[in-house]
Order: C-alpha cells, then sequence, then structure tokens
C-alpha cells in the first residue's frame, strides 16, 4: 500500500480509479479517531451508516438513539477504501458494505476480500482497461498492484506456468453484476500478453482474422444470439459458457467453447419489460437493407408478434452499432460467405414463425392454414417446400410401434408444434454457430495447460418464471455452496488441523436442503 503517486503513473489515466492518492492516504493515517465509540449503525435506507456513541446506559447506546445490536464497531479512517477487506481490524457487514459503497463512489470498482475480488458494476465505462494497464499488471504479484480482473488473470497464468496446471477463473453474481464483462476482459487480457507464436494456416476463401481477434469476436457473436434484455440487466446472458484459452510455452495455442441450456423459450415468450435474444432487433434497424430484403423482414419488429410482447428498444444498446460488431465477428471468425447468409436466412425464418395463421375446419376439430404467404416465407428461407412444411404441422407421422401414422391436429396443438420448431430452430443454429467457432479456434498447434473461464446466467426471479431459469437458480446456488465450502469449511478445517484456536464462524445458509431436494434421484 506505500506506493507512491509516482510509481502508480505506469497505469496512466487509469490511476485514479485504481488507488487512493498518496496525499489522501497519508490523511487517513493522521486523521483522529475514537475506537471506542465509532460505530456503523443501521438505516432503513442505507442499510448502514457511520455513527458516534454518545452515551451509553439502560442497555441502550445514543447514536441516535438504538438498539446495542444495531451497532457494530468502526474500522480507524486509514482502512477507509481498503483494497484487500481481509485486513481490517474489524470485519463484518457494515464494514465490508460500506467499504464497497466507498470504493465504488470513488469509481474503484474492484475490492479483494482474502483470496477473492469482488467487483460492483459502475454501468459505465471506465478507462481500466487500456493496453497501458493491461501492461502495467503483467508479471505482478497480487499484492504489487491494485485489486483488478487484470490481477485475477495474471496470477491465473503465473500459476499456470510455474505449477504447471490447468487453472479456472470461476465468475458468479446475480444479473446484472458484470459476469460477461469481466469474462471479456480476462480474454482481452490472455489475448494481450499471450500472442501466438505461430499462425494458423489461412484458408484463402475465408476472411479471417488472427487467433487473438478470434478469440475476442466469438463474444459480439454469442451474445447477439444469447443475451438479451431483462427486468434487471439491458444485456443478460441467457446461456452458460465456460471458455478455455490453451496455452504452450506461455503461448495462446487455441481456445474452445462451451455453452449451457440456452434459453430457447425466450426465443417465443417474452415479458413485458424484457426484450427477445439481441440479433432479431439489430435485423430490423434498416441499418444493413441487404439483410432485411434477403431475411424478407420490415424494420418495424411490433410487426412479429413473436418477438414484440415486450421492449423493441433499449437506452443502454444501440443495436445499429451492435449489427456491425456481429458482421464484423461472423467475418473475423472465418465464417464462409455462404454459412454467414445462412445465419442470417435461418434468424428471418425464426421470426416468421409467429406469423403463422391457422383456422379449424368447419365441423371438425382439424386445424388448417390459414394463409400460406408467410409459409411460402419460411420454405423460401429454410430452404423447404412451403406445402410439405404446412401438412407437417397440421398432419404429423408418429411413429406407433413399428409403423408411422398421420396425426390430426388442433388449432392449439399446431400453434404449440410452430413455436417449438422455431425454438429449436433458433438452439440448432446457435449450437452449430458454437461447433463452427470452436472449429476456427483450433490451431491444431501442441498445447500444455489451460486457464478455463466460466461465465453463467446470473440468479433472478421474474413474474413468470421459466424451466430454463430454475436451472439457472439452481446452477447459482450449487456455485454459492462451492464457494462457501473452499472459503469457510475448508478454511476452518485447515486451522483446525494446524492446532490454530479457532472460533468456527457461521457463513449462514447455503440452500444445502433445497439443493439436495432438487438433485437427488428419489426427489424432485
Amino acid at each position: 500500500m506505500g506506493v507512491t503517486d509516482a510509481e502508480m503513473q505506469i497505469y496512466g489515466k487509469a490511476a485514479l480509479y485504481l488507488r487512493k492518492p498518496e496525499r489522501e492516504r497519508m490523511e487517513a493515517q493522521a486523521m483522529p479517531f475514537d475506537s471506542k465509540n465509532a460505530c456503523y449503525v443501521t438505516d432503513k435506507v442505507e442499510l448502514y451508516l457511520k455513527g458516534l456513541v454518545t452515551a451509553r446506559a439502560d442497555g441502550k447506546c445514543t447514536v441516535t438513539v438504538t438498539k446495542p445490536d444495531d451497532i457494530y464497531q468502526m474500522n480507524p479512517p486509514k482502512y477507509d477504501k481498503i483494497e484487500d477487506m481481509a485486513m481490517m481490524t474489524y470485519l463484518n457487514e457494515a464494514s465490508v458494505l460500506y467499504n464497497l459503497k466507498e470504493r465504488y463512489a470513488a469509481w474503484m470498482i474492484y475490492t479483494y476480500s482474502g483470496l477473492f475480488c469482488a467487483t460492483v458494476n459502475p454501468y459505465k465505462w471506465l478507462p481500466v482497461y487500456d493496453e497501458e494497464v493491461v501492461n502495467a499488471y503483467r508479471g505482478k504479484k497480487r499484492m504489487e498492484a491494485p485489486p483488478h480482473i487484470f490481477s485475477v488473470s495474471d496470477n491465473a497464468f503465473q500459476f499456470m506456468m510455474i505449477d504447471k496446471e490447468n487453472q479456472s477463473i470461476l465468475i458468479t453474481g446475480e444479473s446484472g453484476a458484470g459476469k460477461t464483462v469481466n469474462t471479456k476482459r480476462v480474454i482481452q487480457y490472455f489475448a494481450t500478453i499471450a500472442v501466438s507464436g505461430s499462425k494458423k494456416e489461412a484458408d484463402p476463401s475465408k476472411m479471417q482474422g488472427s487467433l487473438e481477434d478470434q478469440i475476442i469476436a466469438a463474444n459480439p457473436l454469442l451474445e447477439s444470439y444469447g443475451n438479451a434484455k431483462t427486468v434487471r440487466n439491458d444485456n443478460s446472458s441467457r446461456f452458460g459458457k465456460f471458455i478455455r484459452i490453451h496455452f504452450q510455452a506461455g503461448k495462446l495455442a487455441k481456445a474452445d467453447i462451451e455453452t449451457y441450456l440456452l434459453e430457447k423459450s425466450r426465443v417465443a415468450f417474452q415479458l413485458p419489460d424484457e426484450r427477445g435474444y439481441h440479433i432479431f432487433y439489430q435485423l430490423m434497424t434498416g441499418h444493413k437493407p441487404e439483410l432485411v430484403e434477403m431475411t424478407l423482414l420490415t424494420t418495424n419488429p411490433y410487426d412479429f408478434p413473436m418477438i414484440s410482447q415486450g421492449h423493441i428498444t433499449v437506452p443502454s444498446i444501440n443495436d445499429k452499432e451492435e449489427l456491425d460488431a456481429t458482421d464484423d465477428a461472423i467475418t473475423i471468425l472465418g465464417f464462409t460467405n455462404d454459412e454467414k447468409m445462412a445465419i442470417y436466412k435461418l434468424t428471418g425464418a425464426v421470426t416468421h414463425h409467429g406469423n403463422l395463421k391457422f383456422k379449424q375446419k368447419q365441423r371438425e376439430e382439424q386445424a388448417e392454414p390459414d394463409g400460406t404467404e408467410v409459409a411460402d416465407k419460411i420454405g423460401y428461407l429454410l430452404g423447404l417446400n412451403s406445402a410439405e412444411l404446412l401438412k407437417c404441422l397440421c398432419y404429423p407421422r408418429v411413429k406407433v410401434g413399428n409403423e408411422y401414422v398421420t396425426k390430426g391436429q388442433t388449432v392449439a396443438q399446431v400453434y404449440n408444434a410452430v413455436m417449438a420448431l422455431a425454438k429449436s430452430i433458433y438452439e440448432r443454429m446457435f449450437l452449430w454457430m458454437v461447433i463452427r467457432i470452436n472449429e476456427m479456434l483450433d490451431t491444431k498447434n501442441p498445447r500444455q495447460f489451460y486457464i478455463g473461464v466460466l461465465d453463467i446466467a446470473g440468479f433472478e426471479i421474474f413474474d413468470y418464471n421459466s424451466m430454463e431459469q430454475l436451472c439457472i437458480n439452481f446452477t447459482n446456488e450449487k456455485l454459492q455452496q462451492f464457494f462457501n465450502h473452499t472459503m469457510f469449511v475448508l478454511e476452518q478445517e485447515e486451522y483446525k488441523k494446524e492446532g490454530i484456536v479457532w472460533e468456527f464462524i457461521d457463513f449462514g445458509m447455503d440452500l444445502a436442503a433445497c439443493i439436495e431436494l432438487i438433485e437427488k434421484v428419489s426427489c424432485l
């Protein structure tokens, strides 16, 4: 912590957002402090406020007047905006939250807590990710530099090189906490410090970028097709991913992405305060008229009921710029022009599914098409015969024993089949894109170890919760249980083994009973 302002200059303009200035630290050291009476007091609005006990009598403390149980010990001023909260003299909920709040007010969004790094999402761009900052963190030990996701990344890289073992970075938090943004920063860091030594053989038929560019470009494409606005987050990941960055002698060798549980129900349904996947609205901006024409779409999302049940624009997202980023990413990743056009056509075909109309035959429960114009568009985009498509929807063939029989469908059943088909096409297209991305990120170069980065959809509770959301929340609970076990249980068991006198810390409920209820075979 005894770093001078001059030494902080290596971080450039980011220095102000990473560590308190020297003068502020010296003033905090000299500030008078009454350790017996300084405290935090509970508050209904702010949760905790700084206070000073002026009297103690009859089981009460006078701060304003409050119960003794509502008072928490305060750390001396020298601990204000401390970089590692494990160094605090008094470690309680009030001191932790107040420290995070004070650092956030100064735009210092990263803070260590022992082995972990906590971040508070600023919801704005800060100049703390420039190449100058990347270079400043390179090769630094954890306590030699201010808290940052780059420091966590570099430590993982150094451990991999020294211990000759694979490493993993686990990024958790509720929806909107900034998990995906920090995942991208980890990838950016490795793509900068470990530039591959040998280039993969280029395919002359593809306009592809370098391995480093491709690793970074995978994010905008997957975000367009896998992210959406939710109640709490304008750019919420609706799928999980585990990204492995493989290295050979400290240089990038290849990468691969494993995805989990795309929320395909969002294709056909959105709550009033939400939006579907970004790509639908990017295409309809009219920013690239040739794509609107090719996909037979319009520039008005309200023409397509399936994707306009909620919001159609998001103030914090420029869909025109994002379409450019998506299109560039497809090119950089090395998709052929035919593949690129096929991706857009499939996206358009999915959008048109919500406009299919069916009616009931007279004196029958059987459904029949109410016009064929939309089906003709879908057939064109999918390369199918539209008449056969409608026949399969209204009269599906099902296997009974060893034979196939034709089954009649009601209007409601046909609409359910249409939505299921749209969701299935979208999901399979998404998974195919991931497979193709992995093929393009595979250089066939030898590799030794990898660093994995886990980014899953965050915990959320909606008015209407899908099966996918239950699985997302369950996964988050499992990760929280893993965190608790690593942070508290294993650590305190180590203290016992070493004979350290230690009072066991109650870290609170980790919903173990709820987890068992869901995952045990004999339960749900």
